[in-house]
């Protein structure tokens, strides 16, 4: 006698807290999955990624003009890109006003959402708010602090892991490396980057329906009948 086995997708999900792509399409996956009739058959895994490995921690330049100084485009040029995408998030409901953000390293946020265990999603949620709505500085550990009490971590705890002062700091650091070595190492050269079992990936803030024809393979393909 046969027997149906449901197994569980695995979509792992390589985004950057400072890629308002990845902010946009993290919101457009999550209204796919939400409606996806087998949501309860998938785990998502967040990966860490840095687009700007190299921004010096405590900067704290206005995004516009580190866009400029790295990509040698003239300011004008910069904001006309800034408000397309600022018009593309709104569509998603999302408001992001890039006068107001704050160019950042991520390393340490990314740690972060590695220390947050199954508030994961919701830290990284805050995360991207903190960075492209709030105007927050990513990379002050002040700030981390904040956002991971708001979503009910212990605030001396993250502190002290962030610090150096606890080991979980340690291996979240480790976490964080080791992403962006996977990254490297299956070809991810932008993010955000959704890979399906290791075996089907889309690249990009995709629309909602190319988003739940991603999550229908994912799961047809790891259902096996014995």
């Amino acid at each position: 006698m046969s027997e149906v086995l449901v197994p569980t997708a695995h979509i792992e999900i390589w985004s950057d807290i400072a890629c308002p792509w990845c902010y946009i399409g993290k919101r457009r996956f999550a209204e796919a999955l939400a409606s996806f009739e087998d949501r309860d058959r998938v785990e998502v895994t967040w990966r860490s990624y840095q687009l700007s490995p190299d921004t010096p921690v405590g900067r704290r330049v206005p995004e516009i003009d580190a866009l400029v100084a790295m990509k040698g485009m003239p300011a004008a040029q910069v904001r006309q890109m800034f408000g397309q995408v600022s018009d593309t998030a709104a569509q998603a409901g999302i408001s992001i006003d890039f006068d107001n953000v704050i160019s950042a390293n991520t390393f340490d946020a990314h740690r972060l959402v590695h220390l947050a265990g199954d508030k994961r999603d919701e830290v990284l949620d805050a995360l991207f708010r903190a960075h492209f709505v709030d105007g927050e500085v990513v990379d002050d550990r002040d700030v981390l602090v904040k956002v991971a009490g708001a979503a009910g971590l212990d605030p001396e705890w993250t502190r002290a892991a962030l610090e150096g002062d606890d080991p979980a700091g340690e291996a979240a650091g480790d976490a964080v490396a080791a992403d962006l070595l996977e990254a490297r190492n299956i070809g991810v050269q932008g993010v955000p980057f959704f890979v399906a079992n290791r075996a089907v990936a889309v690249s990009g803030a995709q629309p909602t329906d190319v988003f739940l024809a991603f999550l229908r393979r994912a799961v047809d393909d790891v259902t096996v009948t014995l």
